[in-house]
């Protein structure tokens, strides 16, 4: 009965989300329809953008619809495995975050693509990205977008940034500096981190921890000591309702908060609302590089899809150059991952998020979100191991190294 219940709460929630999509398309009636399932563009204006300048262009172009749900990388497993079991596959396309994508190998769940990206000569996928997409040298999945952090900083911070300091070539000593005298001078914190439980914490002290040559997720080595160091310095300069912030876009565009680090499409959206009043760049750094939190998401057809013609001809589409970058910058500023889209690259707005962000991809030292770690929900767990670290160093005002390596052994028990 309880696996019975969990199957059905499956099948209700995926299906209400793409029936509200289906309804977005008055001309589709009667036609075939594409189940389109990501867990990519998951804010509200991303998805609108996705729908309205893409999915309804490429439906009209190929007399069809597509059912397009957002949905997050355990259930699109969980029905993934549930639609082979029950031999009965609904499912025509799915993007994925590429910590999971030997998980989809591994089920037997995806088509092998590689006859087709083969064939698609006039595109190249970039090889450090393409190679996590490359499983068994078979091309499982299709590279859709890529992301990093950037630093975003409202122009009024800039009167107390420390004498001689780049904004462009920050070291995370600087910047701490600047936060500091940022609060000094202004009676409060103008930083904004994301105080909300299990939300980018873990990225943003973990990019932290990698310039001083520290891995992910990595609470305990002398390079994340040193990351937990640099926050506990900034203590009195994050703005006093960072604790609510769930996303940093908000708290910047209200400003205030002033300086912040985050994910390239945040960065995007932040800088976008008002170029004139921001300055971007790309994440501080230290001894080891330029540390930042990378993902990469894939495109994969289910093994069965009853509309499989049209999915791969929706993966032509999207990953023309052209539509490539279009999608890149119209939705966020996510790093377009083929050489020829980038070549395009010109000099809007949106342009110059992507520019920095591919700078931190190609030059920074970067981690990918380890798959060892992500099965089975216990990647909010090791959020949380992050947020209670933080919590606690930032009320305490002191970093504790026996404590860290309690909360290492913590993590490490979620494999």
């Amino acid at each position: 009965m309880k696996k019975l219940l969990s199957i059905l709460l499956i099948l209700m929630v995926s299906s209400t989300v793409a029936v509200f999509a289906v309804g977005q398309y008055e001309e589709g009636v009667g036609k075939r329809t594409v189940v389109f399932d990501s867990r990519l563009w998951t804010p509200p204006h991303e998805q609108e953008y996705v729908i309205n300048e893409v999915l309804v262009p490429f439906g009209r172009e190929n007399n069809c619809i597509v059912s397009f749900s957002i949905i997050d990388d355990d259930t699109l497993l969980k029905r993934a495995k549930l639609q082979k079991e029950t031999n009965n596959v609904t499912t025509d396309l799915v993007i994925a975050y590429c910590a999971r994508f030997n998980d989809w190998v591994k089920g037997g769940y995806i088509e092998d693509l590689t006859s087709y990206v083969r064939s698609w000569t006039d595109r190249s996928f970039a090889p450090g990205i393409n190679s996590m997409a490359v499983i068994n040298g078979r091309q499982y999945f299709i590279p859709i977008a890529s992301d990093v952090y950037l630093l975003c900083a409202n122009k009024k911070a800039l009167k107390y940034l420390p004498a001689g300091a780049d904004v462009q070539d920050l070291t995370w000593e600087e910047f701490a500096d600047w936060a500091v005298a940022m609060a000094r001078g202004e009676g409060e914190g103008k930083v904004a981190v994301t105080g909300v439980p299990e939300k980018a914490l873990i990225y943003q002290v973990g990019g932290i921890a990698l310039s001083y040559g520290a891995g992910f997720p990595d609470v305990s080595s002398s390079g994340a000591v040193k990351a937990w160091e640099i926050m506990v310095k900034m203590r009195n300069a994050f703005t006093p309702t960072v604790m609510t912030y769930d996303s940093l876009v908000a708290p910047m565009k209200r400003g205030e908060a002033w300086l912040t680090w985050a994910h390239v499409a945040n960065v995007g959206e932040i800088y976008g609302s008002n170029p004139a009043q921001y300055v971007i760049a790309p994440v501080p750094g230290g001894p080891a590089g330029k540390g930042s939190i990378a993902g990469t998401q894939g495109f994969a057809i289910p093994k069965g899809s009853p509309n499989k013609d049209l999915a791969v001809k929706l993966i032509e589409y999207i990953t023309r150059p052209g539509m490539m970058l279009k999608i890149a910058k119209g939705a966020g500023g996510w790093i377009p991952p083929v050489s020829e889209a980038v070549a395009m690259l010109g000099d809007t707005t949106q342009d110059e998020v992507i520019k920095k962000a591919i700078d931190v991809m190609d030059h920074g030292k970067l981690s990918f979100i380890p798959p060892a770690y992500t099965g089975g929900g216990n990647w909010g767990k090791i959020k949380h191991v992050y947020d209670d670290i933080a919590n606690k160093f930032l009320e305490s005002g002191r970093v504790d190294t026996g404590y860290l390596r309690t909360m290492q052994n913590k993590i490490e028990g979620y494999k």
